[in-house]
């Protein structure tokens, strides 16, 4: 699903496709499932729907930590600081390890910016009195959807509107000369560049990258730095599980977007009800409907990759998203070997020399993986850092996207570009 913090990116996607007729607009249904409940996102504006029980020792949990905290040294504690015992035990412990695959304690919290709801707790005290759902919070409480065939329609329709004869495909990378400033392929051809902009994963573009001709030193600093990157830049795997289901969606699923699971009974960290995005989506919207699951490995999490679909299939039942496996038409699955890159404790002092080391050299390495900064890895903030890597090479224009990530997500719209 498609939301923006830029009005140019917006101008584009407006203009590569017809705001009437080729996009879907949807309010953000966002929910969680536990405690064999559904409870409206984000969960911390919403505890009163969960059990009295839990409710307690989520209230009294967060009033706890109304006196402030320390300095906190890593996403685990700036949980249980922000949030209290109770919702860390709960919901965002579990949740975030289910969607990170890495314990919390490894991770930095510095990347969390809007991603995550602050507590007000006179509002969540209301909500409690007043029985009142709370669900506008955040950046993606509206987004767009492509009508047609996915969100892979809208960079073809962005890929369109380029010069043809400057795009080349289906070469496969070989090495990178950045003391000669060329890119060699399998195939055997040399392109030569003043700047490369490259998106590949980092790392891989570290290991791939070699001097011809260097002073030693300059090559040892880079081996260097490069080793570092490797060994400290984690990641992710996502596995993606499709379900093409007979029928209609049951009642309690009509309404919803998405839905976030922190509980054992099921692998999946979040399911999208996917013909809810667009009717096109499925063959019949009025004999079929569809679920998208996401499930996370890392080696601290690692997975049994031939049973993956049986689990996802089990935790659907379990979870009440569908009533048994007769209700399957078909099953198609994914595995991305790079799918969230982590913001490990050690990421920035192991990414920025490799990202500084390469602009030395004529090279921006930008986009979800090239930079390796998941609070600037959406679709927008990616497409930005190309649109601003462009800018610094025709004009040493500021990169405000890959280097002020609070200031591109903050939402006052002065802070915006």
């Amino acid at each position: 699903m498609l939301f923006s913090h830029y009005p140019y990116f917006d101008r584009v996607m407006d203009t590569v496709m017809d705001k009437e007729s080729e996009w879907l607009y949807h309010d953000r249904s966002a929910w969680v499932w536990m405690e064999n409940r559904f409870i409206p996102y984000p969960i911390q504006n919403n505890i009163h729907r969960l059990p009295k029980e839990v409710f307690s020792e989520c209230l009294h949990g967060l009033l706890d930590i109304q006196n402030g905290t320390s300095e906190l040294k890593h996403f685990g504690e700036w949980i249980d600081a922000g949030f209290g015992q109770g919702l860390a035990r709960h919901f965002l412990r579990p949740y975030n390890y289910k969607v990170w695959a890495y314990p919390v304690e490894e991770l930095s919290h510095n990347w969390v910016g809007e991603r995550v709801a602050k507590v007000d707790i006179k509002r969540i005290i209301d909500n409690h009195i007043f029985d009142r759902d709370d669900i506008g919070w955040g950046p993606n409480s509206r987004f767009r959807f492509p009508k047609f065939r996915g969100t892979g329609a809208i960079w073809e329709k962005v890929a369109a509107h380029l010069p043809q004869d400057k795009i080349h495909l289906n070469r496969k990378l070989s090495r990178v000369n950045i003391k000669d400033k060329t890119v060699e392929f399998k195939d055997g051809t040399i392109q030569s560049y003043d700047l490369l902009i490259s998106t590949i994963p980092a790392t891989d573009l570290g290991s791939l990258s070699y001097f011809n001709t260097a002073s030693k030193a300059d090559t040892e600093l880079f081996s260097e730095i490069a080793a570092r990157a490797s060994s400290d830049l984690r990641y992710s795997s996502t596995h993606v599980a499709g379900l093409a289901l007979k029928g209609n969606p049951p009642q309690h699923l009509t309404d919803k977007c998405w839905i976030y699971f922190p509980e054992n009974d099921n692998p999946f960290y979040r399911v999208t009800v996917f013909s809810n995005y667009s009717p096109n989506n499925v063959p019949d919207i009025k004999t079929s409907w569809s679920l998208m699951c996401e499930v996370s490995e890392s080696p601290m999490k690692p997975l049994n990759h031939s049973s993956i679909m049986e689990e996802v299939i089990q935790g659907a039942i379990n979870t009440k998203l569908i009533q048994d496996r007769s209700q399957i038409i078909h099953t198609w699955y994914k595995r991305v070997e790079k799918g969230y890159p982590t913001p490990a404790i050690a990421r920035n002092r192991a990414l920025f020399p490799m990202l500084e080391e390469f602009k030395k050299h004529g090279i921006c390495s930008r986009g979800r993986f090239g930079a390796w900064r998941y609070e600037v890895g959406n679709m927008d903030h990616s497409f930005m850092q190309g649109v601003e890597a462009a800018g610094y090479a025709l004009y040493q224009a500021e990169e405000l996207t890959l280097w002020y990530p609070e200031v591109v997500n903050s939402p006052h719209p002065s802070k915006k570009h």
